[in-house]
C-alpha cells in the first residue's frame, strides 16, 4: 500500500473535498488557468476532442473538466443490439456478480447490497452481470447511457471519499461501497439496470441531466428520490450525468440479459459508446 492510500484513512475527506469545490469553481483566471494547464499538461488531455479546444476559454477549472466533446467525437457502437460503454476510461473489473458479491480487486469484494444500499435493490441483479469503469483526470467526464432505460429512482448514499486509484483499490476493502455515491436505478426493456456514480478524494459533486447538482456538502443520511411518473426516459448512448472529477462509474444489469464482451478485462482502456455487453437472444 502507498504511503498516500496509507495517509488518506486519516486525511479529513469532506474538509479537502470543500477545498477541492471552491478552488474548482473559481474564477479567478489565475488560478483556474494554473489548474487546467496543469492538468493537459501531467496528463495528455487532448483537447482537439473537445467542443472548445481552446484552455483558456474555459470560465472555470470546472468548465474545462466536465467539457464536451466535439460532435462525432464518440460514437454509439453500430450494432443495436449492444449495451455500450458508460465513460472513457479504463475497465477496473467486470464479470459475474457471483453470491451477491462484486469484485473489487486483490482478493477484496462487496456485495452488491452494500453497494446499492439495501437487499431489496440488490436482488435483481443476483447473477447479472457488473462492469466497474475508472474515469482518469485525462479523460471525458460525462457518463452516458449504456442501455435506453426510464429513471425510477435514485439513491445519495453519504460515505467517505477515498482515492479510486489503483492503488487504493487494490487495499481499501469496500472501497466502493464505502465511498460516497449517487446510485441510479432506471427500468429498461430487460428489467432493472443500475448505473452507481462512485465518489473520490477531491470530488466536489455529480451531477444529473434531469437535477442538477446531486451529491450536497456533508450529507449525513441517506436520500431517495422517487422519479416514477416523471417519464424521464434516456436513450442508449445519450448524457446522463457528470463527475466535478474524475471517478468511477459501476453499472449493474440482471442475469440474462446480456453477456460481457470478451475482450473486456482488468485495466482494459476503454471509450465511451464502444460494445460494453451484447444482448442474449431469448
Amino acid at each position: 500500500m502507498s504511503l498516500f492510500t496509507t495517509l488518506t484513512y486519516a486525511l479529513p475527506h469532506r474538509l479537502l473535498s470543500s477545498a477541492a469545490r471552491r478552488l474548482a469553481y473559481s474564477t479567478s483566471p489565475a488560478v483556474k488557468q494554473r489548474l487546467i494547464d496543469l492538468v493537459v499538461d501531467r496528463f495528455n488531455v487532448n483537447l482537439a476532442e473537445a467542443a472548445q479546444p481552446d484552455p483558456r476559454a474555459y470560465p472555470t477549472f470546472n468548465a474545462f473538466f466536465t467539457r464536451a466533446l466535439r460532435e462525432g467525437a464518440r460514437t454509439a457502437h453500430a450494432d443495436p443490439n449492444t449495451l455500450v460503454m458508460p465513460a472513457d476510461g479504463h475497465i477496473s473489473q467486470c464479470g459475474p456478480i457471483e453470491a451477491g458479491r462484486i469484485f473489487q480487486a486483490k482478493g477484496h469484494h462487496f456485495t452488491a447490497s452494500q453497494l446499492l444500499g439495501d437487499d431489496a435493490s440488490a436482488a435483481p441483479f443476483e447473477h447479472g452481470r457488473y462492469a466497474t469503469v475508472y474515469l482518469s483526470p485525462r479523460d471525458y467526464h460525462r457518463v452516458h447511457m449504456p442501455w435506453t432505460g426510464t429513471l425510477r429512482e435514485t439513491v445519495h448514499i453519504p460515505g467517505r471519499l477515498f482515492s479510486v486509484g489503483t492503488d487504493a483499490v487494490a487495499n481499501v476493502r469496500g472501497l466502493f461501497a464505502r465511498n460516497e455515491r449517487l446510485v441510479c436505478h432506471f427500468d429498461t426493456d430487460f428489467g432493472p439496470m443500475a448505473c452507481v456514480m462512485v465518489g473520490a478524494m477531491l470530488v466536489s459533486g455529480v451531477e444529473t441531466v434531469w437535477s442538477g447538482v446531486e451529491i450536497p456538502e456533508y450529507a449525513t443520511q441517506v436520500t431517495r428520490k422517487d422519479w416514477r411518473g416523471q417519464n424521464i426516459t434516456l436513450k442508449r448512448f445519450e448524457e446522463m450525468a457528470r463527475f466535478n472529477y474524475g471517478s468511477t462509474v459501476i453499472v449493474l444489469i440482471p442475469p440474462g440479459v446480456a453477456e460481457l464482451m470478451p475482450e473486456l478485462h482488468a485495466e482494459s482502456p476503454v471509450r465511451l459508446g464502444q460494445a460494453l455487453a451484447r444482448r442474449i437472444d431469448r
